[in-house]
């Protein structure tokens, strides 16, 4: 077993914890550490930008999703195949990608929300793919740019991701 940890945990067999306490070089700290980051539970904690209620930006260490969680997330959706799923409906479609889509910005989002923007983007780019497939007027990419934002101002919490970003990316 690595590091401190709590006592009931310690005992669980396969439960293994980094050290519990790590020094990491930040804006506070202006010394020279050995760490900058490190990650933990799907998490990376590092130097970010942050505002103050005043409306400066400051620099703070705070965590967000890890470049890891994001790349294993990112080959989830791309494993779902959504723009060749044109037999379900949009309910279907919503149905089926927005209970995994609100955990993760449940998990995810609960701090550093940006950080998850571009995933969310690429879930949007897949379900504008799905749509150009499934309606064939729509096939150019203006027709379902327009379509696009109709049905976002229409429902425009009818998909989770729509609650934090509703932006079209710019290739898909």
């Amino acid at each position: 077993m690595t590091g401190d940890c709590h006592a009931g945990i310690c005992g669980s067999p396969g439960v293994r914890f980094p050290r519990a306490t790590r020094h990491c070089q930040d804006a506070n700290r202006r010394a020279s550490y050995e760490h900058t980051e490190f990650t933990f539970l799907g998490f990376t904690f590092r130097t970010r930008s942050a505002v103050r209620k005043d409306g400066r930006v400051f620099r703070s260490f705070l965590p967000a999703i890890s470049g890891e969680a994001l790349r294993r997330i990112s080959s989830e959706v791309r494993t779902w195949r959504l723009h060749h799923r044109t037999s379900l409906t949009e309910a279907g479609l919503a149905r089926f990608i927005n209970p995994i889509i609100r955990g993760w910005m449940a998990y995810y989002g609960a701090f550093y929300q940006s950080a998850l923007y571009p995933l969310l983007e690429r879930v949007i780019a897949y379900v504008m793919r799905w749509m150009r497939k499934k309606f064939k007027r729509l096939r150019g990419r203006k027709k379902v740019q327009t379509a696009w934002n109709r049905a976002v101002a229409r429902r425009p919490r009818f998909f989770a991701q729509w609650a934090w970003t509703t932006h079209a990316p710019r290739v898909w």
